[in-house]
């Protein structure tokens, strides 16, 4: 969908996809409605435009094979990189080190006891 696009012009241009693809499927309106379960009347109208329920949407989608398209409408916001790049790391406690203590040490050549 274009910025420029209105709501109805989509539905319009997915009803017209649709129908394109249930036409070369090959399937009729009528197989379609029993196939999915939503009236023929429903399938007549989205085809020529008019708007439909989305659940009546996502069982055409599903008669005509096309359900696991679904994912692309809105991805998975954790698939993307930028996700784990916001997520807040865990902080880890270190102990500090302790300091050698060096007092008694002394660099001692060979011949030193």
């Amino acid at each position: 969908m274009t910025e420029n696009m209105t709501s109805a012009a989509f539905i319009a241009m997915l009803a017209k996809r649709i129908k394109r693809y249930r036409i070369d499927y090959p399937m009729t309106q009528k197989e379609l409605a029993d196939k999915s379960g939503v009236s023929e009347r429903s399938i007549s109208r989205f085809e020529g435009g008019e708007d439909i329920q989305l659940g009546n949407l996502v069982k055409i989608l599903s008669a005509l094979d096309l359900a696991d398209h679904l994912n692309l409408l809105v991805p998975d916001n954790t698939k993307r990189p930028s996700y784990y790049l916001s997520e807040e790391k865990a902080q880890i406690r270190v102990r500090a080190r302790k300091k050698p203590d060096r007092s008694g040490d002394r660099i001692r050549w060979g011949d030193e006891k």
